[in-house]
């Protein structure tokens, strides 16, 4: 049965919609208006037209922040996708650690993708759960009041190169350079950033869950369902994604089935500053990297392997020809 975690009020986060100038040399982002709350938020949620996808000024609803987090674990790295029932789109996807950055942290995003790793992403070990730092500073333990967070080995979140175009919120050049994009169906800024997250070697039998919040009537409710852990992690090799999906629980990668998957749009096509898909689907974002997906053992193949491994049993080595 799933546990609850925690429970919050949804009127207290407000955020606030932007004005965005892009060029090719950089886009600029501020704030306009007045703070709005989460449901006034989704209610500007609405498709917008741009005819440039390089020079364009616009308002849009929102700033929303993610992060593609390359998880090292046991000399791999992998990627680090979370699965979301998206209420405001009536969709399930694979998407990045991601959230809405508040009215007080817009010239900091940095700061909110960070809180929601700690909020979305928990690393669990026979004697407790992990918490971690960011260079030198602790990210908040969001469940300590229902979980046993250990307080030696942390893991350490370190940025990794950015993007080569520059963003600032107003005057002010954003650390880091995240990739940004204006999502157009959701008229919203969205902003990428880089991190690596670096398993302690001592953390034995891990096990990752992923928890979200979702909004059941007048609250926002996280919930850990240890049946359904909800994060994946996808391969790297030489710094390449591989077609592959994988679980992790108590030390053991499962694979993930991907039969009508479908990734978030962060995945998708961008032009210049844009990305006009809601979500594309797992194997044409596949044929769009050039991977291919592994092969299935079916029945048959698998007959025929455990046939050979019989016939080897059976039949007597020819002996070598002196």
């Amino acid at each position: 049965m799933p546990r609850t975690l925690i429970r919050k009020n949804p009127s207290n986060f407000k955020t606030l919609p932007l004005f965005v100038e892009a060029t090719p040399e950089g886009l600029t982002y501020q704030s306009v208006g007045m703070p709005l709350n989460f449901a006034q938020t989704l209610q500007r949620r609405k498709p917008v037209a741009v005819a440039d996808a390089e020079r364009f000024a616009l308002e849009l609803a929102n700033l929303g922040v993610s992060v593609r987090l390359t998880l090292h674990w046991q000399n791999r790295d992998y990627w680090v996708l979370v699965r979301q029932r998206r209420q405001d789109r009536g969709d399930v996807v694979l998407k990045l650690i991601s959230g809405y950055v508040p009215a007080h942290e817009l010239n900091i995003p940095l700061h909110t993708a960070i809180q929601e790793i700690a909020e979305e992403c928990l690393l669990e070990t026979p004697e407790g759960w992990l918490g971690g730092r960011f260079n030198d500073t602790w990210l908040p333990a969001p469940y300590a009041t229902a979980l046993h967070y250990r307080e030696a080995l942390p893991f350490r979140l370190t940025p990794l190169s950015g993007s080569a175009r520059p963003v600032r919120c107003a005057n002010l050049q954003l650390l880091e350079r995240p990739r940004a994009y204006v999502h157009l169906p959701t008229a919203s800024l969205q902003l990428i950033y880089d991190l690596r997250l670096d398993v302690p070697k001592e953390a034995k039998n891990l096990s990752l869950f992923h928890v979200d919040e979702r909004l059941e009537g007048d609250q926002l409710v996280a919930r850990l369902d240890r049946k359904r852990p909800d994060l994946y992690l996808m391969p790297l090799q030489d710094g390449q994604p591989l077609a592959e999906l994988y679980t992790l629980k108590k030390g053991h990668l499962y694979p993930a089935g991907t039969r009508g998957l479908y990734l978030a749009e962060s995945f998708a096509k961008q032009d210049g500053w844009l990305v006009r898909d809601e979500r594309i689907r797992w194997k044409d974002w596949l044929r769009q990297q050039g991977l291919t997906a592994p092969e299935k053992a079916t029945g048959l193949s698998r007959l025929r392997g455990k046939a050979k491994q019989l016939l080897k049993k059976i039949v007597p080595r020819k002996a070598a020809r002196p």
